[in-house]
């Protein structure tokens, strides 16, 4: 699917970019597989980490219509995963999430429209539903952009990243503490492995028509569990919920429910307005209507994960 296509990632020195590039080298055989993000340093220490592989480095912003846009041509399949993602330093700076995650977004798909790109995909976050902090309020805001100018997304939960409370968990470990800090005992997350969001997010850019939003139907998990998991022997504290937390995510709300439709592993919510039929994916299933809305909330899920499913999972991390 993405073999002899040219392939740009933003923010691909990410953990999620990092995981897609080695994907798309192990599966496919690009022309051009494009890395463009920010930080210098993070493109340094991925170009040793990825040696030898026949790759592209561009260093640029989001943020700056025309280095986007100058990037973008050319390029057959645009990935855009760049976004300031931390709840706490949203809350904190919100002026700066908006730059990144709403006015980047809409030079993204401005520029994926000037140069005429039609497989274009964004990477979003459960916290755009019903959003209750600046980053997910942000994301909820690049899905609309992203979705009115025909474009897809792809909505994950919580996967095991740089970013993610687990290496902090482990650190912790690692250091010696004796506890490891819980906001809430009752707290819950959808859950899935980096690899799973990777594959995830090519089988959309295989089924994507345009418009639509994926939502993959994942586990739940108990941040408690997370902490016993990333380390065993030590005690938990409860501390509190921080600026911007909510007890539990939702991937799906009812509102989208009355529309969308269920395929195995995953949901589609087309567009209010589209020309396309949704109802059956690339591999010929076919999508059966939800037929009472519902709200597909972490803290109601059918399957939830435990602390010793969480260690048996190759890429936690």
């Amino acid at each position: 699917m993405l073999t002899g296509k040219a392939v740009l990632i933003t923010g691909g020195t990410g953990s999620f970019g990092q995981g897609f590039v080695r994907s798309v080298l192990a599966r496919y055989k690009p022309a051009r597989l494009v890395v463009f993000s920010r930080d210098e340093q993070k493109q340094y220490e991925m170009r040793a980490r990825f040696s030898g592989a026949p790759m592209e480095y561009v260093l640029g912003d989001v943020r700056d219509y025309e280095t986007v846009r100058r990037a973008f041509e050319g390029m057959s399949v645009i990935v855009h995963a760049a976004a300031l993602k931390q709840v706490e330093a949203a809350e904190q700076n919100p002026q700066e999430a908006i730059k990144t995650n709403i006015n980047g977004s809409a030079n993204v798909v401005t520029a994926a429209a000037a140069c005429r790109i039609q497989r274009v995909i964004e990477i979003s976050t459960d916290k755009a539903v019903h959003p209750v902090n600046i980053y997910g309020a942000t994301k909820f805001v690049a899905d609309k952009i992203f979705v009115s100018a025909g474009f897809s997304v792809a909505r994950l939960g919580n996967f095991s990243s740089r970013g993610s409370v687990v290496p902090y968990f482990r650190r912790l470990a690692a250091e010696g503490a004796a506890e490891l800090p819980v906001t809430d005992a009752r707290m819950t997350r959808f859950w899935l492995t980096l690899t799973q969001a990777v594959e995830f997010v090519l089988a959309c850019l295989e089924r994507m028509k345009g418009g639509e939003i994926f939502v993959p139907r994942v586990p739940s998990v108990r941040t408690v569990d997370i902490a016993k998991a990333a380390g065993p022997s030590l005690k938990v504290k409860i501390v509190g919920i921080r600026p911007g937390e909510r007890l539990h995510e939702i991937l799906l709300s009812a509102q989208e429910s009355a529309r969308a439709l269920a395929f195995t592993g995953y949901y589609v919510v087309p567009p209010v307005v589209g020309a396309s039929d949704y109802s059956t994916d690339a591999a010929g299933e076919r999508g059966v209507p939800v037929k009472e809305p519902f709200e597909y909330s972490s803290e109601t899920n059918d399957r939830f994960l435990t602390a010793a499913d969480l260690r048996k999972q190759e890429d936690f991390i």
